[in-house]
């Protein structure tokens, strides 16, 4: 069966980021999203609300990934400027859309409050963008290329992501082998280069763990075939078995001795 790769970017916008006055919420939400829709998150950048910062951020990941997801910078103040970074980004013009304006002008019309200047901002986006729904707070997403760009706060965020996903080409689904391995990472770094190296197709990852005085690691195997991810498990658990075997040997030698 022949595999589908698809790949993603995230990039997350926004001075209080940065500062750290905002810990980021949405960069974990999507990236659990990315992974059931078996999509690849290959990067993640997190930029100012500067417009020549967002804008090379920009043109490097969407001409480097299948997609990309930017969140923050789309609301009503100052330094809201995704929109205007987004357009130069594509070479457009931004301006205030039409569709975009009437939805936020019956809802505030609505809520029996002013459609003020301020507010209007939120309905800018690049010519030629198409919407992403914001069943929240109205005020939409939009989509040009293969660009997503979302709201920051993460109620929103995620409102939108749940209308984006189901439109997004997917890959073939990672699968995953865990393996419990009671050696620590300096015992088992070397071998498990070598079966790396061995098994191209698959991506080997050691998590250390540390309970008591004591060190453990869990390996885990990821791949897109159950074959592949099957063989290179057989090996880390060979490896696993040698370690084993030998430290035996060690401790029959030193109590004979």
């Amino acid at each position: 069966m022949t595999q589908q790769i698809v790949t993603a970017a995230i990039l997350a916008i926004g001075d209080e980021l940065l500062s750290g006055r905002t810990k980021d919420k949405n960069i974990g939400h999507l990236a659990d999203m990315l992974l059931l829709s078996a999509i690849d998150l290959k990067e993640v950048r997190i930029v100012a609300d500067e417009e020549e910062a967002i804008v090379e951020a920009l043109n490097a990941l969407r001409t480097k990934y299948d997609y990309v997801f930017t969140s923050g910078g789309i609301g009503p103040t100052h330094d809201d400027i995704t929109a205007d970074a987004v357009s130069k980004a594509f070479g457009v013009a931004c301006h205030h859309d039409e569709k975009a304006m009437a939805l936020l002008g019956e809802m505030y019309k609505r809520r029996d409050m002013e459609f003020t200047e301020a507010r209007q901002r939120m309905a800018r986006m690049p010519v030629g963008a198409t919407h992403i729904p914001n069943p929240v707070s109205t005020a939409p997403g939009f989509v040009i290329g293969n660009v997503y760009v979302m709201a920051g706060v993460p109620q929103v965020f995620q409102a939108m992501v749940d209308a984006v996903i189901p439109t997004l080409r997917t890959g073939t689904p990672v699968l995953s082998l865990a393996i419990s391995c009671p050696y620590g990472e300096g015992d088992i770094g070397t071998p498990l280069a070598a079966i790396q190296k061995a098994h191209p197709e698959t991506s080997i990852g050691s998590y250390p763990r540390y309970v008591g005085q004591k060190f453990s690691t869990e390996i885990v195997v990821r791949g897109r075939s159950q074959a592949v991810i099957d063989a290179a498990g057989a090996d880390v658990a060979a490896m696993i078995d040698g370690i084993r075997r030998e430290r035996d040997i060690l401790e029959n030698h030193s109590a004979e001795a």
